[in-house]
């Protein structure tokens, strides 16, 4: 996998079977059939001696060989030239950037020549951001405490209480019912509010 050197994101190329390793199962697969059938048929050691010599090809044709390397440095060469067209290399830096990290006006990567309207956009969105953490500082939160609220009595003139009638006078609190058309009005009002009819 061939990886951005700016953002990291990766390009991953086509597999390419080793030669090498498909060698190394055919004759696995060759000297474990050939062992077995001398099995069957009841030379054991023959069949042992086979499967020995089975094993050496293998580790022969397993690992770092000759053949091995040549067979590597040809899918390594085929992997780059596959993934250089999915790269730039920045002539200022000399990285390798993928299409995203490529300023395609100036043959740059971003890092060395910004995109202008990219630039522009992150400085908007920066000083709104700014601005925002400024409301939010001189906005002024109460921190007080809350004060209960106390009726008054409309007899006496001092706090009723949470009663029913006043705790100081004993006046009755909350609303009248007006004689003439039932509507409910509060205690010291004169007139009703539906009916116009004058309370005692």
């Amino acid at each position: 996998m061939f990886k951005c050197d700016l953002c990291g994101d990766g390009y991953k190329t086509k597999f390419i079977e080793s030669k090498t390793y498909r060698k190394r199962g055919l004759f696995d697969t060759i000297g474990r059939g050939i062992g077995l059938a001398a099995d069957v048929a009841g030379m054991n050691r023959i069949g042992d001696a086979f499967e020995r010599g089975t094993d050496i090809i293998n580790r022969r044709h397993q690992g770092m060989t000759p053949e091995w390397h040549k067979e590597y440095e040809k899918a390594f060469m085929l992997a780059q030239n596959e993934a250089m067209g999915h790269f730039h290399r920045c002539p200022s830096c000399r990285n390798y950037v993928c299409d995203a990290d490529w300023n395609e006006e100036d043959s740059m990567c971003v890092e060395c020549a910004p995109r202008e309207n990219v630039e522009v956009t992150k400085a908007r969105a920066q000083r709104m951001k700014d601005e925002i953490q400024e409301k939010a500082q001189q906005a002024s939160v109460f921190t007080g405490q809350i004060e209960r609220r106390t009726t008054v009595c409309p007899e006496c003139g001092k706090p009723t209480g949470e009663g029913k009638f006043c705790n100081n006078c004993g006046a009755p609190l909350g609303l009248l019912q007006c004689p003439k058309c039932g509507a409910r009005v509060a205690i010291g009002t004169r007139f009703c509010g539906e009916c116009g009819n004058r309370m005692q």
